[in-house]
């Protein structure tokens, strides 16, 4: 087998590379903010003690979590157009999808999160008169949130990898850059190789950040 890299130029990496790249990124932002709203939502409904919040917030995460995510892009992609009468495009459904996904994940990290606030903070907040949704805003929350940040940050960086999962729907992101580029070229092998050395950079330099706010966060405790 003879690699040949050499055709990599700055060029190339703008015209193919750098597209696909902005819609990886721009997915994972999007869909690791919406994740993280509806996500803290469903754990609030699986913790209100409510039957009728908690048992449709229940079953929509163990649903979603118990079914791969590529099976949930395909049918998102091929079921909402029928039902609807109308394409919604593969970059529109693909971060539809993501969100809808990841919340279900997020909510088991933020359920975590808020689980892990010792009970006297909530009394202590109810004792000074605040309602639940004050203090779930204004005690919980904030310290949830930082106790989960270094979990929150690894799903993230999961959620980056996932993105290549919407080249099933021939979304443009990263992965299908390189693979476009590889076509034109004549050298697919290479395009792949290399784009599984910039995911695992990216990847480690982003993991590599994470350990080191963990280490920050726990020395704050």
């Amino acid at each position: 087998m003879n690699l040949d890299f050499s055709f990599y130029n700055w060029d190339l990496i703008s015209n193919f590379v750098l597209k696909g790249l902005y819609f990886s990124l721009m997915l994972t932002v999007i869909a690791t903010i919406g994740g993280v709203f509806f996500g803290t939502l469903l754990a609030l409904m699986r913790l209100s003690g409510k039957k009728w919040l908690d048992v449709p917030a229940t079953i929509y995460v163990n649903g979603m979590r118990s079914i791969p995510l590529v099976m949930v892009i395909l049918w998102f992609f091929l079921l909402v157009p029928a039902i609807i009468g109308r394409p919604i495009g593969a970059e529109v459904s693909a971060v539809i999808t993501f969100i809808a996904f990841e919340a279900a994940y997020f909510s088991e990290i933020m359920r975590a999160g808020i689980q892990s606030i010792p009970r006297g903070q909530v009394y202590a907040g109810q004792a000074l008169g605040m309602t639940y949704g004050q203090n779930m805003k204004l005690v919980v929350l904030p310290q949830a949130f930082r106790n989960m940040l270094p979990v929150l940050l690894t799903q993230t960086i999961i959620l980056f990898q996932d993105t290549s999962l919407v080249y099933a729907i021939g979304a443009y992101d990263m992965l299908k850059g390189f693979e476009v580029a590889g076509k034109n070229f004549g050298r697919p092998i290479e395009a792949y190789l290399a784009a599984a050395v910039l995911y695992f950079v990216m990847c480690y330099a982003l993991s590599w950040m994470v350990k080191r706010l963990h280490q920050k966060i726990a020395i704050i405790r």
